[in-house]
């Protein structure tokens, strides 16, 4: 049972991806801390093999390369060891429903019924704070005094949003109904995998256009198969004309 405006035991999540959209980028790290009474008394902190080429932009934001990355647990592996860090807690993270469509697209990909309550630390801080203040985390922490250590990076950004939630908190004195956990919404399709023969096309396609092989067939989706096709005929047809 929920109770209005009472959060004391809660576990915060981060993670790191390739891109943002949940139904065709990865999950590169997963962090996350469990607290008891306002205190982490657990973390939970992996890297995660996302079977694709991480783009240059998300190795220069988070310092995580292809190499680093490979080091890392299998998706469902380190999906399901998240789910069993939660175990049903309160979830808190900074824009969380975010970080969320990735647990959960992931979960109706395998047919797992997922939901959680959560409180935002984005949506507290529009709610509680200035309008002029900043509400990234690395804005909040500097604005709380919170020492910030290597940014964007799962488990210390997840460290990091505790330590801010626990303060907002503080100024939500008087104003529980601000932390009472609302469930969390998004909504997900199942993507189903790619057949032989969308597979055998698309290796067909690469071949005669010698085109470098870059996909990641193990996780390949019938709907990626479909726009990776339409993509290179686009291409070409372009280039052609």
């Amino acid at each position: 049972m929920i109770e209005k405006g009472r959060i004391s035991d809660y576990t915060v999540i981060d993670l790191e991806m390739t891109g943002l959209a949940p139904k065709t980028d990865k999950v590169i790290e997963i962090g996350a801390v469990k607290v008891r009474n306002g205190q982490i008394t657990e973390t939970y902190g992996t890297l995660v093999r996302p079977g694709r080429p991480i783009p240059a932009q998300v190795t220069e934001l988070t310092g995580i390369t292809d190499a680093i990355a490979a080091e890392g647990e299998e998706e469902d592996t380190a999906m399901q060891s998240l789910l069993a860090f939660i175990a049903g807690d309160v979830i808190v993270g900074h824009n969380v429903t975010f970080d969320y469509s990735f647990v959960k697209q992931w979960a109706v990909n395998k047919r797992i019924p997922l939901e959680l309550y959560a409180c935002d630390t984005l949506r507290l801080a529009r709610l509680l704070l200035p309008g002029e203040q900043s509400k990234k985390l690395e804005a909040l922490c500097e604005y709380f005094h919170i020492e910030r250590e290597n940014a964007h990076r799962a488990l210390d950004d997840a460290v990091e949003t505790q330590k801010v939630f626990e303060h907002l908190k503080e100024l939500a004195e008087g104003k529980k109904e601000l932390l009472t956990p609302r469930l969390l919404t998004y909504k997900a399709k199942r993507q189903t995998p790619a057949t032989e023969h969308q597979k055998e096309r698309l290796r067909e396609l690469l071949e005669q256009y010698q085109l470098k092989d870059d996909i990641c067939w193990e996780t390949l989706t019938r709907s990626e198969a479909s726009r990776l096709q339409d993509k290179i005929r686009s291409d070409k047809a372009l280039i052609s004309r």
